[in-house]
C-alpha cells in the first residue's frame, strides 16, 4: 500500500462532526470553570476540567483528521500519514486518566472537612452542560463506529455527559438533603467512570499502535479460509494488523502445487480477505512448492 493508493479515510469523513462539537464544548468550557469556581462544586470542577480535556483532545483530532489525508510529498512515508489519528487518541486517554486521578484526590481530601456549596449554579450549568453534551454526542455518534479518533472524541464527550449527569444529582441531593458529603460521592462516582472509559479507549490505542490482530478477526480462520481455496498447499508469513481506523491490513504467502491458475488464487484469496475478513488491502505472494528461501527468517 503505497502513499500513492486512495482509501476513503473515515476520520475526515467526519471532519465537520468534530468542528463543531470542538466550538460546543470549547465555548461552555469557560461558563462551567466560571461557575465551579463561583459555586464551589467539586463535581461542577471536575466537570470543567474534563471539559478542558475534551477541547484538547477534540482539537488534536481535527488537526490529526488533517494530517491523515495530506498527500505524503517525502517519499518516506509509504502509508501515508493515516496513523496520525491514533496517535491523537493518545492525549485523550491521558488526559481521561488525569482528570480521574485529579477529582479522586480532591474529594478524598475534603471527606470530613466543611464545604460551602452553591446549589444554584450547579443546577443550572449542569442542565446547560447536558443539552451540549448530548448535541455533540449526536453530532459524534455516526463516526465513533468508523473512526478511533472520533471514537475517542467521542468517548470523552460520552463521560462529559455522565459528567453532567452527576452534577445535576449532586446538586439535587445537596440541596434536598443539606449534606455536603454528596458532593464527594457523586465525584467519586464520575472519577471512576472516566477511569475506566479511559483504560478502554488506551487499550484499543495501544492494540493498533503494537500491529496486533484486528479486533473482531481471528488469524486461524483466515489461514484455514486461504488454505481451502483450491490450488493452495501451505500458507505462512501470514501478518494481519490495523493501520487505522477502517483500514485494515494483511500479507500472506500462499503456496501453490504447480501447473494451476494463480491469478485465480490470488484473485480469490483477495476477495475472502477482503469481503470474509474486512481487510481493506492485502498483499498476497503466490509461490510455487519448489520455491524455497521464505523459511530463512525466524518473525
Amino acid at each position: 500500500m503505497g502513499a500513492g493508493h486512495g482509501h476513503g479515510h473515515a476520520g475526515g469523513r467526519h471532519r465537520w462532526r468534530l468542528a463543531v462539537s470542538f466550538g460546543l464544548i470549547g465555548s461552555y468550557f469557560v461558563v462551567e470553570l466560571t461557575f465551579a469556581l463561583i459555586s464551589g462544586s467539586l463535581p461542577l470542577l471536575s466537570d470543567a476540567g474534563h471539559m478542558a480535556a475534551d477541547v484538547v483532545t477534540l482539537g488534536a483530532a481535527l488537526v490529526a483528521t488533517r494530517i491523515a489525508i495530506r498527500p505524503d510529498t517525502t517519499g518516506r512515508r509509504s502509508y501515508g500519514s493515516y496513523r496520525a489519528e491514533v496517535f491523537a487518541s493518545l492525549p485523550a486517554v491521558v488526559l481521561m486518566l488525569g482528570v480521574a486521578l485529579y477529582v479522586v484526590v480532591e474529594a478524598i481530601g475534603r471527606i470530613g472537612g466543611p464545604a460551602e456549596i452553591g446549589t444554584g449554579p450547579m443546577l443550572v450549568v449542569g442542565a446547560i452542560g447536558l443539552l451540549v453534551n448530548l448535541v455533540a454526542l449526536g453530532l459524534l455518534r455516526a463516526g465513533a463506529a468508523e473512526s478511533l479518533n472520533v471514537k475517542g472524541a467521542y468517548l470523552e464527550v460520552l463521560a462529559d455527559t455522565a459528567g453532567s449527569v452527576g452534577v445535576i444529582a449532586a446538586g439535587w441531593l445537596v440541596a434536598a438533603t443539606g449534606q455536603a458529603y454528596w458532593d464527594t460521592v457523586v465525584a467519586l462516582a464520575i472519577g471512576a467512570f472516566v477511569a475506566v472509559r479511559a483504560v478502554a479507549l488506551g487499550r484499543q490505542v495501544f492494540a493498533v499502535l503494537g500491529q496486533h490482530v484486528p479486533e473482531g478477526v481471528d488469524a486461524a480462520d483466515v489461514t484455514a479460509d486461504l488454505a481451502a481455496i483450491k490450488g493452495v498447499r501451505d500458507v505462512h508469513d501470514l501478518h494481519l494488523w490495523t493501520l487505522t481506523s477502517g483500514m485494515n491490513v494483511a500479507t500472506a504467502h500462499l503456496v501453490t502445487a504447480g501447473g494451476g491458475d494463480d491469478h485465480a488464487v490470488l484473485d480469490q484469496a483477495r476477495d475472502l480477505l477482503r469481503h470474509r475478513h474486512g481487510v481493506a488491502h492485502a498483499t498476497v505472494q503466490v509461490e510455487p512448492a519448489a520455491h524455497t528461501g521464505c523459511d530463512d527468517l525466524g518473525w
